[in-house]
């Protein structure tokens, strides 16, 4: 049996089609002139995300902000280890160190775990080692990432010591910060301060 056909004339043009088909399209039309639009779908992330310094579950500790992209890093949260892992050594002291970022700590940890100078860098050993929630890609912030905790989340860091940062200053010293006044400076190599691993949750 054949669908019932329609010919629509309108000037120089002719459409004929099966009355059904037009009939759907009608009401598709009516939809599109009462409803309002969809709104833009977002990432599921930032509508599920724990408030700032609380915990985030499964992810291996707390939600420490969202990072802006920055080079080949896209946009992420950083998620920030739910303890510290002790107070260990920056290492490599004389050693200046190739390819470490201001901003990159997981790049920095990288190029200082797998390093070719034969020297330990205990710091980084101890981020790169923890484990949380089944997550194995800790490593130790940057000094920008350092700074980003403590805009957002400083209370989850001691007031009373200094954390190490993977950001090196000289072949002698690294920079660090103190989550008390929110100060960043530099220090010798061989000193033992606090560390505190985070990772990195893309969205």
């Amino acid at each position: 049996m054949k669908p019932e056909m329609i010919t629509l004339k309108h000037g120089d043009t002719t459409i004929k089609m099966p009355a059904a088909s037009l009939a759907k399209l009608a009401v598709a039309s009516v939809f599109a002139q009462v409803l309002p639009p969809a709104a833009d779908v977002q990432s599921a992330y930032p509508h599920s995300a724990p408030e700032l310094g609380a915990v985030w579950p499964g992810q291996g500790g707390f939600n420490g902000g969202l990072v802006a992209a920055h080079g080949d890093v896209p946009e992420h949260y950083l998620i920030i280890a739910s303890k510290d892992v002790g107070d260990h050594e920056w290492g490599g002291r004389g050693i200046e160190v190739k390819g470490l970022s201001k901003t990159d700590g997981h790049t920095n940890t990288q190029v200082l775990i797998v390093n070719e100078d034969e020297r330990k860098y205990p710091a980084a050993d101890a981020c790169a080692e923890y484990q949380a929630d089944g997550h194995h890609d800790f490593y130790l912030p940057a000094c920008a990432e350092l700074y980003h905790c403590w805009v957002n989340v400083p209370d989850l860091f001691a007031k009373d010591t200094w954390y190490w940062s993977s950001t090196q200053r000289s072949a002698n010293t690294a920079f660090l910060m103190y989550f008390d006044d929110g100060g960043q400076y530099y220090n010798v190599k061989y000193d033992e301060l606090r560390v505190r691993p985070v990772r990195r949750l893309f969205i």
